[in-house]
């Protein structure tokens, strides 16, 4: 018992770094190079850049979303969980990177260099996930560190969607770069709606989804 901590510490440092994370997306949203007269143009022309930024902002806002969910039903820590929760946060410092390589690379309008852009930024995105899948799995081997009123199959039931979220983001990065990059940047963006949906577990998503999935199990029965 006395390696473990309340959860007040990794909650203030885990918000911190989300908080300079996403900010430094900002960054890269610079002003086109225009000659005067052409700003609108070159305003629309960078219109992946926009994409890049929506998907992950999206993204961030959503793991700090599902981060809050997951230390609500967190009572204390132990050194595993502690590991666990810095590498969550060590993948999603990266985010920016990918980011800022799709955008610098679509002002070159090289499609090749944006094939292996989005890879990239799959690449990362699957790593993200899989931490996520490690922290669920500490959680689901130790009970004991939730709170009395989470079930103990809680954190066993979220191992699926941190794993679907490795293959999604892997497939994503393969359709991106042998159809097109902008195929995964729709999933891109559309990956993190779900994970925002079900950011209080897949049981406890909003409630057109669960009549949805009643619908559609009834119908295959």
């Amino acid at each position: 018992m006395g390696t473990r901590t309340d959860t007040r510490r990794a909650e203030a440092f885990s918000d911190a770094v989300i908080a300079i994370v996403i900010t430094l997306l900002v960054l890269e949203l610079t002003p086109p190079k225009t000659p005067p007269g052409d700003l609108l143009a070159g305003l629309l022309g960078q219109w992946p850049t926009y994409l890049a930024y929506a998907a992950s902002y999206i993204y961030l806002a959503v793991i700090w979303m599902n981060h809050k969910a997951a230390f609500n039903r967190i009572r204390e820590m132990d050194v595993g969980l502690q590991w666990a929760n810095l590498g969550i946060l060590a993948t999603l410092a990266l985010l920016p990177w990918p980011t800022a390589v799709i955008i610098d690379r679509a002002k070159t309008g090289n499609l090749t260099d944006e094939r292996v852009a989005v890879a990239l930024y799959a690449i990362v995105g699957a790593a993200l996930c899989l931490a996520w899948l490690v922290f669920f799995s500490h959680l689901a081997r130790h009970p004991e560190l939730t709170e009395e009123h989470v079930d103990d199959s809680y954190f066993a039931h979220e191992r699926p969607r941190a794993f679907a979220g490795v293959v999604l983001y892997l497939a994503a990065g393969a359709l991106g770069f042998l159809i097109h990059p902008l195929v995964a940047s729709v999933i891109f963006i559309i990956l993190p709606v779900f994970y925002g949906l079900t950011s209080h577990g897949f049981d406890q998503r909003p409630a057109f989804l669960r009549r949805f999935g009643r619908k559609k199990s009834d119908e295959d029965g």
